[in-house]
């Protein structure tokens, strides 16, 4: 996934200068503060760093550089009031959200500029911290079955989780814009690297070159074996362990291809640098838009 150069409240800089940051603390409520002065014009969702739908209610989520966002008939309304720069977001069952990020620039309960591991059990309303505090900056998260993978930039390792993200293994070093997993092979991981394509076979242990890959941006697997990938110029490929990949269609904006989720082996979503979101129901073939940011609130 593409990276975008973060600005630090000047506080946390000073502090973390000074060593005064205070430690993570896990299950940390940060519900407190949205981070936002109401006399600044509304940014919109920013750069988009994840999508989901919550089995709930079928609601689609997207996650961005401005806070999470309920994509509904075209209109984006930000979750609970709250800006924080919420990355590597997927969602792992009824109204529960796990993702990493950043604080809000202006948020004045800002304890770090990295919040580690979080998440929500209300759909995005409210977020408490599990762990990593201050450590982690996850790009990337992926829950299969009873593990938990995490791409932490910070690091630039592969992170393991088997009690729900409480605590870490940390495992290979990797290039990683994005990761996937299947519940029905957890040691099997794949590493989106934007020039090609990496697979490990220990559960992140080790990583190697898959070879004749495309280079892809952004992958999920959503059956055993059966990948689906995104090239940045927004080519929707398939493949089968790897081999044979095959291109299923294109993404219908300009933009280049950033985030992909696999909802099931036909329904798609994706997100391109213009933060425009779009839906597949067959596969990646054909692609519907389901939000464009408004006129002067696209990403630059």
């Amino acid at each position: 996934m593409t990276r975008i150069p973060r600005r630090r409240p000047r506080a946390l800089i000073l502090l973390a200068a000074v060593g005064l940051l205070p430690a993570a603390c896990s299950a940390t409520d940060i519900t407190a503060g949205t981070g936002q002065d109401g006399t600044v014009p509304d940014p919109g969702t920013g750069h988009l760093h994840g999508l989901g739908v919550d089995p709930a209610d079928g609601a689609v989520y997207a996650a961005g550089h401005h806070g999470v966002f309920r994509l509904d008939g075209g209109e984006a309304p930000r979750v609970a009031g709250r800006y924080q720069d919420t990355m590597g977001f997927t969602v792992t069952g009824p109204s529960t959200f796990l993702a990493g990020g950043h604080p809000a620039p202006a948020d004045p309960d800002a304890r770090s500029p990295h919040l580690g591991l979080i998440r929500s059990t209300d759909a995005g309303r409210t977020w408490q911290t599990l762990s990593a505090e201050g450590e982690a900056d996850f790009h990337s998260l992926v829950q299969a079955g009873d593990v938990l993978y995490g791409f932490d930039s910070q690091s630039g390792r592969v992170w393991a989780s088997t009690d729900d993200g409480r605590s870490w293994d940390r495992r290979a070093k990797a290039e990683a814009f994005d990761l996937a997993s299947h519940p029905g092979s957890t040691k099997t991981v794949w590493a989106a690297t934007g020039t090609g394509l990496q697979r490990s076979t220990d559960g992140g242990r080790t990583f190697r070159p898959v070879p004749s890959a495309p280079a892809v941006v952004a992958v999920e697997e959503p059956q055993p074996g059966r990948l689906v990938a995104l090239t940045a110029d927004g080519r929707t490929l398939t493949a089968e362990g790897g081999r044979r990949w095959t291109q299923a269609g294109r993404l219908p904006g300009g933009g280049e291809a950033i985030v992909l989720t696999a909802v099931s082996a036909r329904r798609l979503l994706a997100a391109d640098s213009t933060d425009a979101v779009y839906e597949s129901a067959d596969g990646g073939r054909t692609w519907k838009v389901l939000h464009r940011p408004a006129i002067g609130q696209e990403h630059p």
